[in-house]
């Protein structure tokens, strides 16, 4: 018999972090978060609960773990999208149908009892977060920004009345055979054209120090109406900025300033570390540490992050700025290719640029909603 318990205890923490470290142990596609990270989200003190609530569910056949689900009531996304939900994150299960609808009647039950209408996911705390539930693209690397899981995880939630609302595509990006001559061009007459310069920050300390406060406010301006995107708090930015300054490379990031210094377009990728990550269950030992600085210094592949021009300059011709910049980023630093992470399937401002690079699109994620 199946049974479900709220993580309470310390020992259930563990087990709710362990579990798909233990049911992706031969798993060749899966990189595991950072344990430390995962942990932390118990922790009272921890960010996000002061614009949420969560709900940290285990499934027990006796006293194994056969699956796990977390519910977060996000306060801050129903009050700016005028919805009354529910989010689900962190769902790993083993192929039983009975443990499925135990942690979903659970975590439903749980939401009604809070007054919402809907339970929507995969989806985080933020837009930052791993979020979407793989339904094509088994047999790729996952990165290491979002989640792997197995095919038969769809056909679980989907049992269980769950039904599309969005669907994200993921690329991989290598230079073309043929680069376009006048993208170049173009680029270099688009910055004279408006008195634009690209940062020339020093290092990653200067960059947080000139440009962290004005990086989040283009992010927030330029991602509002992004799906499932939230306001970044104050404590949310500290804990992020400490998290990317880990892994940021300044051969990585590319920001235009306008005359006043005021961010109008950025680039944000990073040193792909999903390889490196994979043998040590997300845990930082001093081998896994050295992979990390190895992977950083000399990375075979790029993830991007988050690229966006803000609002008043987008007909501007400034992706073209951006897309000269990707292609000189990849060659620079001799990675064999980008790998895109998420982009809405319908987000045709940003996916027609793809096209410029021998472009794959190869992993599809979607969020699931259902009325309760």
């Amino acid at each position: 018999m199946i049974t479900v318990r709220e993580v309470k205890t310390k020992r259930q923490q563990k087990e709710f972090v362990e579990f798909p470290l233990k049911l992706y142990k031969d798993c060749p596609q899966f990189v595991p978060p950072l344990y430390g990270d995962e942990m932390r989200l118990f922790r009272p003190d921890c960010h996000y609960n002061e614009i949420s609530e969560s709900l940290f569910l285990l499934a027990y056949d006796g006293e194994k773990v056969v699956g796990r689900i977390q519910g977060i009531l996000h306060r801050t996304s129903n009050q700016k999208w005028g919805q009354r939900r529910v989010r689900f994150t962190r769902f790993d299960a083993i192929d039983s149908q009975e443990v499925a609808d135990a942690l979903f009647g659970a975590l439903e039950k749980w939401a009604k009892e809070k007054g919402m209408e809907e339970v929507v996911g995969p989806l985080g705390y933020s837009d930052l977060e791993r979020e979407g539930l793989l339904i094509e693209g088994f047999d790729e690397l996952s990165t290491f920004e979002e989640q792997y899981n197995y095919s038969y995880y769809q056909k679980l939630i989907e049992n269980n009345g769950y039904a599309k609302e969005v669907d994200w595509v993921e690329h991989q990006l290598r230079l073309p055979k043929e680069e376009d001559p006048k993208i170049p061009r173009v680029a270099k007459k688009i910055m004279e054209r408006y008195n634009l310069h690209v940062s020339k920050a020093r290092n990653i300390r200067e960059f947080v120090k000139l440009y962290a406060d004005k990086f989040f406010d283009i992010l927030d301006e330029t991602y509002t109406e992004i799906y499932g995107t939230v306001p970044f708090t104050e404590s949310m930015k500290k804990e992020l900025i400490k998290s990317f300054k880990q892994i940021l490379d300044l051969r990585f990031v590319f920001l235009i300033l306008d005359e006043n210094e005021r961010p109008v377009c950025f680039g944000l990728a990073f040193p792909s570390i999903g390889k490196a990550l994979q043998k040590s269950g997300g845990r930082l030992t001093l081998p896994t540490l050295l992979k990390i600085l190895r992977s950083v210094k000399n990375p075979e592949v790029i993830d991007l992050g988050l690229i966006g021009v803000v609002p008043e300059y987008r007909n501007r011709g400034l992706t073209a700025v951006l897309m000269q910049s990707m292609m000189e980023m990849l060659k620079t630093s001799k990675a064999q290719y980008y790998e895109t992470n998420l982009n809405l399937e319908d987000n045709q401002a940003i996916i027609s640029h793809w096209k410029i690079f021998d472009c794959r699109c190869h992993k599809r994620r979607r969020s699931f909603v259902k009325q309760i």
